[in-house]
């Protein structure tokens, strides 16, 4: 059994006797039996999702139509309901995927095979409310966070396989942002830890374009940009960049600390404009320029266009087709890819909704320069998009395996997608 760090377990404790009495019973639901490690459940049978079937060959089919570069290979990993977010456990061959709905999947190898055998809900016990975020600290505790609630789980890696988990309640529900600013669009959170250990999410505002009023406020709070807190207890919380319209995707370069980051375009101005953005942040406090500016273009709604451009604008380091739905993006840290992708990162497009010719439903593949800025960006997987304009799969996010391989979650498929190597 691993062992939990003293300083967590007190951290837990802690958690456990104060957040107990920091919310009414009928908001947190079986929340609070589980922080003092109490039976929230007496079922301790966890359905699984079939992974054979006529379902799972109708995905294999489908991937016959994608297309990568020469000595790469795609396999179905996992057939896994509305998989969006993923996160590699550090020590076992599982990882843990969040949706947009109310279920976490705990996804496991264990046969060690490169496919899954196992499919489950993680923590069952609880109702999640979009748990896309999903990452982990540097000691094993898995963070997930919610629309608006961030929550902590120790070694779930190895305490996965019964409803009931040990939480630590990071950010309670209602907290991570104005109950009042809670919106049906742009509630999807992500997460990591950074080189500091603290936890970054990203706040998506919940508008095409946020009103003028709105602007004080979200620069306070953090929306339409990215916080940073203590990840066990939410304290030492700052707005970390701001400027942001939607980001669904970022993260760290392990080479240098930046953190990089997707962010998804103002819809309604025509197929073409906006372009896509991928940036990057060097320190704490930089602005990425919306709701004036996003991508080459001045935002017209609430007459931003005709207020001066801002000084202190960060421009992206990777522009993208307009409204390809930039998402999930990881560093390839692995050795099973030829020596090109290593030190560049993996991207996913989910497809264009506001567009009247479909683009995206594709992986990117950006080189760094030596300065560590951006260098090129190349389509590495595509296909999904088929020749009629129809979605056969919808990336969300890339994920790189301790092996070396890459996984490729979409929601619309309801499936991981595993990208292997061997030289051609």
């Amino acid at each position: 059994m691993p062992l939990i760090p003293t300083q967590s377990l007190h951290v837990l404790a802690a958690a456990a006797l104060f957040g107990a009495m920091a919310l009414p019973a009928a908001a947190q639901q079986n929340i609070d039996k589980l922080k003092q490690m109490k039976v929230a459940t007496t079922d301790l049978n966890i359905p699984v999702v079939p992974q054979t079937g006529r379902n799972a060959d109708a995905i294999k089919a489908n991937l016959k139509r994608v297309k990568l570069p020469p000595g790469f290979a795609i396999d179905l990993f996992a057939v896994v309901p509305d998989a969006r977010h993923m996160a590699v456990a550090p020590n076992t061959n599982m990882l843990f995927v969040g949706t947009r709905k109310t279920s976490v999947w705990a996804v496991t190898d264990r046969n060690s095979d490169g496919v899954a055998d196992e499919v489950k809900s993680f923590a069952p016990s609880l109702k999640f409310t979009n748990p896309n975020g999903v990452c982990w600290t540097k000691d094993g505790f898995l963070i997930v966070a919610e629309h608006n609630r961030i929550l902590n789980f120790p070694a779930a890696e190895f305490f996965y396989e019964g409803p009931d988990v040990a939480v630590i309640e990071v950010v309670g529900q209602g907290k991570l942002i104005p109950p009042e600013e809670e919106s049906y669009n742009h509630g999807s959170r992500v997460c990591r830890i950074g080189p500091d250990g603290m936890l970054y999410v990203s706040l998506g505002q919940p508008h095409n374009v946020q009103p003028r009023d709105k602007i004080k406020l979200y620069n306070e709070v953090g929306i339409g940009g990215m916080v940073r807190m203590n990840a066990f207890d939410g304290s030492k919380r700052e707005v970390y960049a701001t400027g942001i319209r939607n980001s669904v995707g970022h993260d760290f370069n392990p080479k240098d600390g930046t953190l990089w980051f997707t962010d998804n375009q103002t819809d309604g101005m025509g197929d073409d404009i906006p372009l896509g953005e991928i940036n990057r942040i060097t320190k704490a406090g930089q602005f990425f320029g919306y709701p004036w500016k996003q991508g080459k273009t001045r935002i017209t709604d609430h007459g931003y266009d005709k207020d001066p451009l801002p000084a202190n604008i960060t421009d992206p380091q990777v522009y993208t087709v307009a409204h390809a739905a930039d998402l999930g993006m990881s560093f390839y840290v692995g050795k099973m890819f030829p020596a090109k992708y290593q030190g560049g990162f993996f991207s996913a497009q989910h497809g264009s909704w506001n567009r009247t010719k479909p683009v995206g439903a594709q992986v990117l593949f950006t080189s760094l320069k030596a300065d560590g800025s951006a260098d090129k960006t190349e389509v590495f997987a595509e296909g999904w998009l088929d020749e009629n304009g129809i979605y056969r799969g919808r990336p969300v996010d890339v994920a790189v395996m301790k092996d070396g391989s890459l996984l490729i979650s979409d929601d619309f498929a309801g499936a991981i997608y595993r990208v292997t190597y061997s030289a051609p």
